[in-house]
């Protein structure tokens, strides 16, 4: 039975993050009391319309098993692939065998998702034909380099956005992109692209810049003094 009104929720969550440097992945760093992933799960499940959580994980991984993850809805562990998008593909394909018409893709390393973000991307992605992503519109100026790490110009950042998570899009539409194109194309760098190689135009839904990715040492310094400060909000 399709759930045309509700949502699943897939974290891409196979990665070993090896830029982190740290003696874990990313997603296991300690944040105060929890980890990384386990503040991913319940920002994922601020909204009503989160049915499900679907976690892809490395079929080696020791850790996810130890973690006590107490989040309002039911969630499903499995094993993601080498690549993110082999990862996400799994997850979306488990999504649509159980019945989701929409899925939404968010990175495992990002735990400061508000509930504002996830409620306005929903909302826009769930009355478009294509899609939508939360997003950020270029502030800084941008340079483009030559080989030898020296300024070859000024990049102009009109209608330049960075793509964030989470991404959200018909989970049959999504699951199809990826078979068409291949888990391994090299353009698949996040959900969007999937439907951008096959010539849509998802929308862009400004997003905060607490919304942090976790990727280099001191990230998970910053997410953690946003968490406390939202918490204490709260």
């Amino acid at each position: 039975m399709t759930k045309i009104n509700q949502v699943a929720v897939v974290v891409p969550a196979a990665g070993v993050g090896r830029r982190m440097q740290s003696a874990v992945p990313k997603q296991y760093l300690q944040l105060g009391h929890q980890t990384v992933l386990q503040w991913t799960l319940a920002a994922v499940t601020q909204d009503p319309r989160v049915a499900h959580v679907y976690v892809a994980l490395h079929p080696d991984d020791p850790y996810f098993s130890e973690l006590e993850c107490q989040i309002s809805v039911p969630m499903t562990a499995l094993h993601g692939g080498a690549t993110r998008a082999a990862s996400v593909a799994a997850g979306v394909a488990k999504a649509h065998a159980d019945g989701f018409a929409w899925v939404a893709v968010h990175d495992a390393a990002r735990p400061c998702l508000s509930a504002g973000e996830l409620t306005e991307v929903l909302d826009v992605a769930l009355s478009d034909d294509v899609g939508a992503i939360v997003a950020l519109p270029v502030a800084d100026t941008l340079k483009r380099a030559t080989q030898e790490d020296r300024i070859a110009g000024t990049v102009a950042r009109e209608q330049l956005w960075q793509a964030l998570t989470p991404q959200v899009f018909p989970s049959e539409a999504l699951l199809a992109g990826f078979t068409q194109l291949g888990v391994e194309h090299p353009a698949l760098t996040d959900e969007a692209s999937v439907f951008e190689a096959l010539g849509q135009a998802p929308k862009l839904v400004v997003g905060r810049r607490t919304n942090l990715k976790i990727t280099l040492p001191g990230d998970e310094a910053l997410a953690q003094l946003i968490l406390m400060q939202s918490h204490q909000q709260a």
